[in-house]
């Protein structure tokens, strides 16, 4: 495995990932809160206000989105969340309209129905070639990845994030779900 630090926001050091990509760029989020420093001000904004505001790397991040997507590579994630969310997800339910814009396609799960294996962190696959795992640290803020091409590591996180994706709940259809509102 080696580390890849640099900064996280926008395209950061997932742009050579997402050029590279070919078939797919997959996401699974596991965790309730992340200390992301160019989402404080947004975060705070919209506790305060409920308005969202878009970031210089949110900007950056959906334009690389958007490419990817217009070579024909699927971009997905899925969220498995606590019920109830937390002030985060509520946040990230409202911040990833501009995402879903872009072309990602994003699905929820409650925690709680999870059938299967859950990891417990959070990683990125490429082409079922490459698994990216966020690293983080004493803080929890999030410092880079750890990137691997272990072809049974990266079986692993296949079988994990398919297996999620399948229970998961399409982001506009989940605001309409009995859970939107806890």
């Amino acid at each position: 495995m080696r580390a890849i630090t640099g900064e996280l926001a926008g395209e950061g050091i997932y742009g050579q990932f997402f050029r590279n990509a070919q078939l797919y760029a997959v996401h699974v989020e596991v965790q309730d809160t992340y200390r992301m420093p160019d989402e404080y001000e947004p975060l705070e904004r919209w506790r305060a206000t409920g308005e969202i505001v878009e970031t210089d790397g949110g900007r950056e991040w959906c334009k690389l989105v958007a490419e990817t997507v217009a070579r024909g590579v699927e971009v997905k994630r899925i969220r498995v969340v606590t019920v109830p969310h937390t002030e985060y997800t509520r946040w990230l339910l409202d911040a990833c309209a501009p995402n879903i814009a872009a072309g990602e396609q994003i699905r929820y799960l409650p925690r709680h129905q999870v059938e299967g294996f859950l990891p417990s962190d959070d990683f990125w696959l490429f082409d079922g070639d490459v698994a990216a795992f966020n690293t983080i640290d004493e803080n929890g803020n999030g410092v880079g990845l750890a990137v691997t091409e272990d072809s049974k590591l990266v079986e692993c996180c296949m079988v994990a994030y398919w297996q999620l994706w399948k229970q998961g709940i399409d982001r506009d259809d989940y605001l309409r779900s009995e859970f939107a509102s806890q």
